[in-house]
Parts: C-alpha cells; sequence; structure tokens
C-alpha cells in the first residue's frame, strides 16, 4: 500500500508539472474565470487578444498604450518546456498592430495593423499575414489585398481549416457600425466579404468573433444590446445540421461581468476560453479606507480597470 501511495505522488506531480508548462502561468482554470498567467500575461499593463499555436510552443498577444497610442503585439514561445519572457514580435513594433490568429496548420499568422501600403502614407487598419520560415522564423507581413480589405477598417481575423477568414468589418451595407463579416475561400483567392445572418449581426456593435476551426460555432462581442450587462458581452451560436447559425445567446456572468468582455479564443482541444476583460478588482468597491501604499499595490496589478487576459473551462452546454 506505501509503494502504491509513493508511486501515485510522483505520478501526479510529473502529471501536474507536465499541465503546468502547457500554458504559461501554472494552475488551470475551473468554471469561473481567472486571470491567465498572471505576472506574464496579466500583469497590470493594458493586455488584450491571445492567440496560441496548434501545437502549443507559441503565443501572441497585444500591449496596448492609453487612447490606442500604440498597440504592439508580443511573442513568446516555448522551448525545452519552459515558456520565455515575451518580447515584440518580429513582425511588430513600428506601427499599431494587434489581433494575431494563427492558421489551423499553423503556418500563418493574421493581423490587423495600420501600417502603410508602401511608404509612409497613413492607412486604416487592414488584415495582413505573415509566414513562418523554413528556419522557424516569421517571415514579413503581406496586405490581403482589396478582396478582403477597403478604406475602412478591418479587425480580429479568425482562420478556418476551409480556409474562410472572418474578421470584423466597419462597412456602409452592414447592420451596426461593427459588423462580423466572412471572406469565403474559393481555392484561388477570397470572395467578397458577406455580412453574417441577422441575431449574429444586429443594429448594435458586434465585433471581435473567435470561430471554430471546423465552422460549428461562433463566439463574439456585442454593445448594446437589451441583454448586455454594461460594458459589452460574450454571445454564442452554433449551426444546426443544415449549417444554418442558430440564435444567439448571451453567456452568463460571472463569464460576462459590467465591463467590456471581449477578444475570444477557444484552446484548439476545445477545453478552455480565454478572453479579455477591463473588471475591476472588487477590492476599490468593498467600502474600506486604503492608504497609500494599498492604492498603489491595487493601480499597478492586474484588476486595475486596463484590460487583462482571463480564462475558464469552455462549457459544451453553452451550445445547447
Amino acid at each position: 500500500m506505501l509503494i502504491r501511495s509513493v508511486n501515485l505522488i510522483v505520478f501526479t506531480l510529473i502529471f501536474s508539472g507536465a499541465v503546468a508548462q502547457v500554458y504559461p502561468g501554472g494552475q488551470l482554470p475551473a468554471d469561473t474565470p481567472k486571470l491567465f498567467a498572471k505576472g506574464i500575461l496579466s500583469d497590470g499593463l493594458s493586455n488584450r487578444d491571445f492567440t496560441i499555436s496548434p501545437k502549443g510552443d507559441e503565443i501572441f498577444f497585444t500591449l496596448q498604450q492609453a487612447h490606442f497610442a500604440s498597440s504592439t503585439i508580443l511573442h513568446l514561445v516555448k522551448k525545452n518546456d519552459k515558456w520565455s519572457e515575451p518580447e515584440v514580435a518580429s513582425f511588430s513594433g513600428r506601427y499599431r498592430d494587434l489581433e494575431a490568429a494563427f492558421s489551423p496548420d499553423g503556418q500563418t499568422i493574421y493581423f490587423s495593423s495600420d501600417r502603410p501600403l508602401s511608404g509612409d502614407k497613413a492607412k486604416d487598419f487592414d488584415i495582413w499575414k505573415v509566414k513562418k520560415m523554413p528556419d522557424g522564423q516569421w517571415g514579413e507581413p503581406e496586405n490581403l489585398g482589396p478582396e478582403v480589405n477597403s478604406d475602412k477598417n478591418e479587425f480580429y481575423p479568425s482562420i478556418t481549416k476551409s480556409g474562410n477568414l472572418y474578421f470584423t468589418a466597419d462597412k456602409d451595407y452592414g447592420k451596426g457600425s461593427e459588423d462580423i463579416v466572412v471572406c469565403k475561400w474559393t481555392g484561388a483567392g477570397y470572395s467578397k466579404p458577406e455580412i453574417l445572418p441577422e441575431d449574429i449581426n444586429t443594429k448594435y456593435d458586434e465585433f471581435n468573433a473567435f470561430v471554430d476551426p471546423d465552422e460549428q460555432f461562433i463566439l463574439f462581442s456585442s454593445y448594446g444590446r437589451p441583454d448586455d450587462m454594461g460594458g459589452g458581452d460574450l454571445y454564442i451560436s452554433h449551426k444546426e445540421g443544415k449549417g444554418n447559425w442558430m440564435p444567439v445567446k448571451h453567456l452568463p456572468p460571472p463569464l460576462n461581468s459590467v465591463s467590456l468582455d471581449y477578444c475570444p479564443f477557444v484552446s484548439w482541444d476545445k477545453q478552455y476560453l480565454v478572453f479579455t476583460s477591463n473588471r475591476t478588482n472588487k477590492s476599490f468597491k468593498d467600502g474600506k479606507v486604503k492608504n497609500y501604499q494599498q492604492l498603489k499595490e491595487m493601480l499597478v496589478n492586474p484588476g486595475n480597470g486596463w484590460d487583462d487576459i482571463y480564462w475558464v473551462k469552455f462549457d459544451i452546454n453553452w451550445l445547447k
């Protein structure tokens, strides 16, 4: 019995260590949202959006400055089962870049940027891509061209196994000021953007959609709907047997909050939902007087009102 107990303890420690290395920051989440990689990706700065490679060895997220003065994509790499510190991605740092997303094969990153097409002429936000080189480094960014991009903003790409590209667009033909559209892959290029159907897109703002690589469900944010808890919430829809999108469901609290909850990403194994929120530490409103050091500690750490990255177990019941 003693030998069996010792073996069980050793196995548990090894297994727990292996699990902890899959994602930076240690413990996995449960049914209540918790900060993702506290002190690494959630550190008191304005950190938002998230993607991890299908192999689980690279992470990209965005660090922003107040008032969108700057926006830089950061990169972490896992080597020998250890995650690196965040560094500026090789293709970012000069212009406002954000919202990186891996292709399902892990060989391409799609992202939004206001970098010029040529020279230094100012540009609105377009969808760009960058491919992985044979040496494992990332190459030079390429604009996706006029089939996808326009003279208005395009944000938050999500690419599927079929090659279809979903993103947020500011279009004259939209139902609100921002809508979710898809450019279908034809084998030779992209079709013109098609706005997703009613209920996903409404007269309110819909934005930042994560689409399941198999295109069976969509998670997105919307602001202004009657059931919005206050700052913009997460919603989900799935496809029925004939391939039509079902009426959306408002995800329940505490996943949604009175603050802005957005930038969803679902892990490749569909076990976890990672999202961004600017919800604040409850200690700010607990009615207790704080001294200067306590206030300073609260203001330089996650939960200070800037964007933080959270995660939670993905609940299959959300799709029912």
